[in-house]
């Protein structure tokens, strides 16, 4: 509305300077003088070009008189409004090509024209996107791609792109394009066939060659009810059901913020999570990112593929039992490689807030147990396991300030936590770190709970009780509880693991 008033004004001040010039003219170009236009006077050439049959230059050959404006709508998800312009159609099909004509006096009209493109020319689709996934037209036999079952590239996606990647496959809060919640160690799904899918790109014929060993893998809640497939087993929200992959088709849209990958009939990157639809979030030629919008459960899932021939795993590093004390209190300048999860840039090596008896250093630890439902600190010896037949006491100072607000109940994980609080008190676990995001399952925890707060307490952690374990490599400090949403700060010193 405001170009057509724009426009309107302009004419206006022309028909006047028209008027002071030639008195003459003012009547050939009166408003009053204005016919409204019809299609019948709306006419355009079409033109294929020299290099291909896709490519058509539209040129408008209208016969209207004065000021008007032209508005193009290609077919193909374009617009222009020159006399003439030029559209690519890289897929054989009927594309309805539509020309409207606007004057100043508010009338338009238009006329539509079907164009019949016979074949496909996949070099108009020669973009980066495409070339990328599938090695261009001049490929014939495509890229294939697998997950990246040895977490090999998660952090150079998680680095590149900003969001929280920490495996081959995980899940996130929904529009958060992260694995917030849990991201798949290495190889932590071979008890499936998963690793065995290969998925071929080929740019002619926009074709996708899935192979399988005969099984597809799934969320329980959309495998049957969206995916139409045949769930012959659940596992937790897990469903498995046959699969033979097969041939079809894809298509990208480079229209938005992130590329849009869409697989044809029920396709799917390996896990299907209720669409076909994934957006690319990063992608060379050799690794790729693909985030799903799983609306069924409100989540977001991210999965990371590279090459088939980069799926390879390191040599497995052999950790032999040790006793060598781990011991921190804050006070130098390099400290155990102490690493935090969720838990904010707040967090750290602060002065201490109370230097009274019983811990009356300079410097402790500010642990910030953020709204994120696991936040937690944790130490992985790097080369060994844990020797607990002699070292299995984890002794620690800690403060628990009573201005956090113990009494709210948060927002949980799941039904299964039923505690929605935060809590006075501090967990330590041993864990086995080859496990990755499942290393709970076999862990070992021991709780000190209702803490006394606004004073230093020192704490022991006796892990005497499963000395003959032979796997644990992590310590886990967590405050506060877990599985909740409960914000709130603690503060911790003199850090030991010995005897």
């Amino acid at each position: 509305m405001k170009n057509k008033i724009k426009q309107l004004s302009w004419m206006l001040l022309l028909l006047l300077l028209v008027a002071a010039c030639n008195p003459q003219e003012m009547d050939d170009y009166a408003l009053e003088g204005m016919t409204t236009i019809t299609s019948d006077q709306i006419s355009f050439t079409q033109t294929p070009s020299a290099e291909s049959d896709n490519v058509i230059t539209f040129t408008n050959t209208s016969q209207v008189d004065g000021l008007h404006t032209l508005v193009w709508d290609l077919g193909n998800g374009s617009s222009a409004r020159s006399n003439a312009v030029t559209a690519a159609y890289p897929f054989a099909g009927e594309y309805t090509v539509t020309l409207t004509i606007y004057t100043p006096d508010g009338s338009s009209a238009a006329k539509s024209v079907v164009v019949t493109i016979a074949e496909d020319d996949y070099s108009l689709v020669d973009t980066p996107v495409y070339r990328n996934l599938t090695g261009g037209a001049g490929d014939a036999d495509g890229k294939t791609w697998v997950l990246d079952q040895y977490n090999n590239y998660a952090a150079e996606v998680s680095a590149a792109t900003g969001f929280n990647i920490k495996g081959h496959m995980g899940l996130g809060p929904q529009g958060s394009y992260s694995q917030e919640w849990w991201g798949a160690g290495p190889n932590e799904k071979s008890v499936w066939s998963l690793y065995a899918m290969k998925f071929t790109f080929i740019q002619n014929g926009v074709q996708l060659l899935i192979e399988t060993q005969g099984e597809g893998y799934g969320r329980k809640a959309s495998a049957a009810s969206v995916g139409g497939f045949n769930v012959s087993s659940v596992d937790g929200d897990d469903a498995t059901f046959p699969y033979d992959g097969g041939a079809y088709n894809f298509s990208i849209d480079e229209g938005g913020e992130f590329p849009t990958l869409t697989l044809s009939g029920n396709a799917f990157m390996g896990y299907y999570c209720g669409t076909q639809t994934y957006e690319i979030i990063y992608q060379t030629e050799e690794v790729m990112a693909l985030r799903v919008n799983n609306t069924v459960e409100s989540q977001d899932w991210v999965f990371v593929y590279c090459l088939e021939e980069l799926n390879i795993s390191e040599p497995p590093l052999v950790k032999e039992p040790k006793a060598i004390p781990l011991t921190e209190n804050f006070e130098g300048d390099s400290f155990l490689s102490f690493v935090q999860e969720d838990m904010g840039t707040v967090s750290g090596v602060v002065d201490n807030p109370l230097p009274l008896p019983i811990n009356t250093s300079e410097k402790v630890y500010r642990y910030w147990k953020s709204g994120g439902f696991y936040s937690n600190l944790s130490f992985t010896a790097p080369d060994y396991k844990f020797d607990l037949t002699t070292q299995n006491k984890v002794r620690v100072k800690v403060f628990i300030p009573s201005f956090n607000d113990y009494t709210t109940e948060y927002a949980v994980a799941g039904d299964w936590i039923t505690n929605k609080k935060l809590l006075p008190q501090l967990a330590v676990k041993l864990q086995n770190s080859e496990m990755g995001g499942n290393a709970w399952q076999t862990q070992t925890e021991i709780v000190k709970a209702n803490l006394e707060m606004n004073r230093w307490l020192e704490l022991e952690f006796d892990f005497s009780g499963v000395a003959d374990r032979t796997d644990y490599d992590k310590i886990v400090i967590q405050f506060g509880g877990e599985g909740h949403a409960g914000a709130g700060f603690f503060f911790f010193d003199d850090f030991i693991f010995d005897e």
